[in-house]
């Protein structure tokens, strides 16, 4: 905050699963008024999270002003010995239960995309940035196959932490990593074809976009910025919680501006991959979350396309809700 604010009043505000969030009333040097929005957290992956979304929210502001709640700072001190790490943002009343315009919406989107190229050409990020509360791998890496390698893996060893061990999906992330990627997104960057890293928000679900309900604006929060390949961005779009993206209008409004990579035919294949690291997210965060056993027979379904192994188990279709259409909206309570 500027030098001489005064604060007024600060008061706990929103859930959240992983962190203390607050509302902070201040009195600036000018005599003005300003609220802003803390968010406090101590533990695993905190410094990434705090600092990881101050320099996420100012690269999304950079391009696309008014997009992301303006960020005003990053921190950390000592509480009883806990190191406790801060990020300061601007406040907003926000609507998180309606469904934002598809076509103001997905413009923002396009535009964050569009403009958000990587500043070496690489995938990655200059600090480290969270999903949830897991911290990712953004060690910058020419390959986009072994960028997204990195992320899954954090995930798989995050939800075997939580979960414990299962040989059966270990055999199948085993399969995934050594077969499955290099083949479905190692086409993109071969025979002449390329992709150029765009920012991702990160973690674009609903219950991180809101309706301003003072200027009816739509606002993106909580992001965990990468440059990586664009479709990651709407991996989560296609999970169990998704209770207004998994409508196609928003898709197709996107495709009319940014096409599916070659080799576009393979666009759904990617997007089943790209599911799985937000469900073993979840999974990992939430003990016996269904999100494991959905991202399992995804990766059955993409193993037996792309690197058929006679020990695996057999993809089932009647565990596939884009088969089935059997969305569950109400763990969308499960996530942060």
């Amino acid at each position: 905050m500027p030098q001489g604010t005064n604060i007024i009043s600060a008061e706990s505000c929103g859930v959240s699963a992983w962190t203390k969030t607050a509302k902070v009333t201040a009195q600036l040097p000018d005599g003005s008024l300003k609220r802003y929005f803390l968010k406090r957290a101590t533990g695993q992956g905190a410094r990434a999270l705090c600092e990881g979304e101050f320099h996420s929210a100012h690269a999304i502001d950079e391009l696309v002003p008014g997009f992301v709640p303006k960020p005003a700072g990053w921190g950390e001190y000592q509480d009883g010995g806990t190191d406790v790490y801060f990020f300061l943002g601007d406040f907003h009343d926000m609507d998180l239960a309606a469904a934002p315009d598809p076509v103001d919406f997905i413009s923002q989107v396009v535009e964050l995309h569009e403009k958000g190229t990587s500043p070496n050409g690489m995938f990655g990020f200059h600090v480290p940035t969270v999903c949830g509360k897991m911290e990712r791998t953004v060690t910058w890496e020419k390959s986009w196959a072994a960028s997204f390698t990195h992320q899954l893996k954090d995930v798989i060893r995050y939800d075997n932490e939580t979960n414990g061990p299962w040989p059966e999906y270990d055999a199948a992330c085993q399969q995934l990593i050594d077969v499955v990627i290099p083949r479905l997104l190692g086409a993109l960057q071969s025979d002449g074809r390329e992709i150029t890293p765009r920012l991702l928000h990160g973690d674009l679900w609903e219950q991180n976009v809101g309706i301003d309900m003072e200027t009816g604006n739509i606002i993106v929060f909580d992001p965990g910025c990468t440059y990586g390949h664009n479709e990651m961005e709407f991996g989560t779009w296609r999970c169990t919680w998704a209770l207004h993206f998994n409508s196609p209008t928003y898709m197709r409004l996107y495709q009319r501006h940014i096409e599916p990579s070659e080799p576009a035919e393979e666009w759904d294949d990617r997007n089943r991959l790209y599911s799985i690291h937000p469900y073993l997210n979840d999974a990992a965060g939430h003990p016996g979350s269904v999100s494991r056993q959905i991202a399992y027979n995804d990766m059955l379904y993409l193993c037996e396309k792309y690197g058929p192994l006679d020990s695996l188990e057999k993809y089932n279709p009647e565990r596939d809700i884009s088969v089935t259409g059997q969305y569950m909206p109400f763990e969308i309570k499960q996530l942060d």
